[in-house]
């Protein structure tokens, strides 16, 4: 008789499992990305990444549709924003400092799901007082215990992943406010359009950049490498970008084409913390 051969399974090379751990980060940072996108990324060739991504599926970490993955809720739910808080650290106190640069005591102001907004909330009771408002828990928390700071957080669905409330709970309360300065950044800055992976969150950005009298907008250069699906705004809409010292020379001067006021932390430094201009009536 016989006998039946059973095919081994192979495990994965260190490179193989390295290069996967990667795409599963990269995917889990903003939630959904293009696959093509991911391709040049990772820098393997598209058929070695489609083997990752269908044996990533197969774990139940990703789900493909349409040209596009997208990180499974139980892994979004996990670690999504702890992992973004890991992410870009030096940026993200590089573009924390500018925007503070921006804030005077008195102010008013909205921070949204961003992790940048965290660093930025560290600093914030420098310039005490402040009203400070937030859909944002882990803003929240930094500021809950600090003296000077009028705290006022946005309820409605809790997103785990994003660590944030979202809904049209959220968006009523964001909509009844009228603040001096929203601060928010975005996942992607494509052609000049800052746009991010998640409708919801989309509507909340747009509802605080109409309830402040001046926006202002940091993101860092890793994300004009990036795309998202839905736009937010172009970023000439914004009063103020700021961009970190990383940032590529042809992508700022992609959004002063458009006539973005753009600027880096290195000439925020030096412009002796020029107040943003407010949005005319």
């Amino acid at each position: 008789m016989a006998r039946r051969r059973t095919k081994a399974t192979r495990r994965p090379s260190d490179k193989q499992q390295d290069r996967r751990r990667r795409i599963t980060e990269l995917v889990m940072a903003e939630g959904t990305l293009h696959i093509d996108d991911l391709v040049s990324t990772v820098g393997a060739s598209a058929m070695t990444v489609y083997r990752d991504l269908a044996d990533l599926e197969s774990q139940g970490l990703v789900h493909r549709n349409r040209g596009q993955v997208s990180a499974a809720s139980s892994l979004l739910y996990e670690a999504a924003s702890e992992y973004r808080m890991q992410q870009n650290v030096a940026e993200k106190q590089e573009l924390a400092e500018a925007a503070l640069d921006l804030v005077e005591p008195g102010h008013a102001l909205v921070l949204d799901d961003s992790t940048t907004g965290v660093h930025l909330a560290k600093r914030l009771p420098e310039k005490a007082p402040l009203t400070v408002v937030t859909n944002h828990r882990g803003v929240f928390g930094e500021l809950a215990d600090k003296q000077g700071v009028h705290l006022i957080g946005i309820g409605g669905d809790f997103l785990p992943w994003a660590d944030a409330f979202v809904g049209g709970v959220a968006l009523d309360a964001v909509r009844a406010i009228r603040v001096d300065l929203a601060v928010m950044s975005v996942s992607a800055v494509t052609d000049g359009v800052c746009c991010y992976p998640h409708q919801e969150m989309v509507q909340l950005k747009k509802a605080m950049v109409e309830s402040a009298s001046s926006s202002v907008l940091y993101v860092d250069h890793t994300k004009f490498h990036r795309r998202a699906l839905h736009a937010v705004a172009p970023a000439e809409d914004f009063d103020i970008v700021l961009v970190d010292s990383r940032t590529a020379q042809a992508d700022v001067d992609v959004l002063r084409s458009r006539g973005a006021d753009v600027r880096a932390p290195r000439a925020t430094a030096t412009s002796a913390a020029r107040a943003p201009r407010g949005r005319p009536s």
